[in-house]
């Protein structure tokens, strides 16, 4: 790490410390122009023994705990790289060094599974029924399935996933890790509309890193450091994938088509259906090439909808609607 971007990092760790309550919101819409401090903090997050690395953990959480969105969303960023480290560190059996990340992402967890009362969180998601129009299909062009579903949706049999409470946890062991984990990137995957560019790059980088460690593919990607196996659970590469999914269409294909290529490699070695079925899906559904960026504005998943030919004749409003409605008043005259 060079001394300039230790300076800007101890710069803005003494900023933070005098900062007035007043100054709060103002610094916050400020922080997420500062490129250099993003990528200074990074490579201070990426060297487990900096000497910066515990001040930096301990700061990002006073930014995720201080109730401003904007702050909350500055830490979120480096939340991929963070699982990583812990990840890697975690491998190579040298827990010790990586003490401050795993307290940073135990707090972000602690944090996140209560309201602001203090109440358990539950999470709940209603399945869409295929019976009802929706931005991805329309009834009609569904046929006979669509009869299927009408008739189970008036009977009220909606189906609806809860994910909660979650316990609060002191310390990441091996039974309990993925469990955090995949609950953490749940979390990121549900700001991703306003992660930076470097964020999503990172995302994808420690997907593949994470699916191809320790084994032979590890050789032709020529990622070095960690070459022991990390273990992963099912339902964490599923999160993975949502993330890797949206990268596909905000600029990041490249990226992205490796990440998803790697997922798809580890899921078929561990024989886990969830995360092959949601990646293959994945694959069928992208266009032939790279979508055009969309690094710029609002970042969404773009849909073509194509309304029925039944609906625009019932409902359309035409010049020769209206003059046949003048001619019939007229008539009547």
């Amino acid at each position: 790490m060079f001394t300039s971007e230790k300076g800007v990092v101890e710069e803005w760790l003494s900023e933070f410390k005098t900062l007035p309550e007043t100054s709060l919101k103002s610094y916050a819409t400020n922080l997420k122009d500062k490129s250099s401090l993003v990528s200074s903090l990074y490579k201070v997050i990426q060297e487990p023994q900096s000497e910066l690395l515990e001040p930096v953990c301990h700061q990002l959480f006073e930014f995720y705990r201080s109730g401003e969105e904007q702050l909350l969303r500055f830490t979120l960023q480096f939340l991929p790289e963070l699982i990583w480290c812990y990840l890697a560190v975690s491998a190579s059996r040298n827990v010790h060094s990586s003490g401050c990340i795993e307290a940073l992402l135990l707090g972000v967890y602690n944090l996140e599974i209560v309201d602001k009362q203090g109440h358990s969180k539950v999470l709940s998601f209603t399945i869409p029924s295929l019976s009802k129009p929706s931005v991805y299909h329309e009834p009609s062009s569904i046929g006979s399935m669509a009869l299927t579903e009408s008739a189970l949706s008036q009977h009220g049999l909606s189906k609806v996933v809860y994910s909660g409470p979650h316990p609060q946890r002191e310390m990441l062991t091996a039974q309990n890790r993925f469990e955090v984990l995949t609950f953490l990137l749940l979390c990121y995957n549900a700001t991703l509309t306003y992660m930076p560019s470097v964020s999503l790059q990172s995302l994808c980088q420690i997907c593949s890193r994470i699916s191809v460690c320790g084994y032979p593919r590890q050789h032709v990607r020529k990622y070095k450091g960690v070459s022991s196996r990390i273990p992963v659970s099912s339902g964490f590469m599923v999160q993975m994938l949502t993330g890797i999914y949206f990268a596909f269409y905000n600029g990041e294909w490249d990226l992205a088509q490796k990440a998803l290529d790697d997922i798809i490699y580890r899921a078929q070695l561990e024989l886990y259906p969830e995360p092959l079925l949601v990646a293959n899906a994945i694959k069928a559904s992208l266009p032939h090439g790279p979508m055009k960026s969309s690094k710029e504005g609002t970042r969404c998943i773009q849909v073509e909808i194509t309304p029925t030919s039944s609906r625009i004749s019932r409902n359309a409003v035409t010049s020769m609607s209206i003059r046949g409605h003048r001619w019939k008043r007229h008539g009547k005259k």
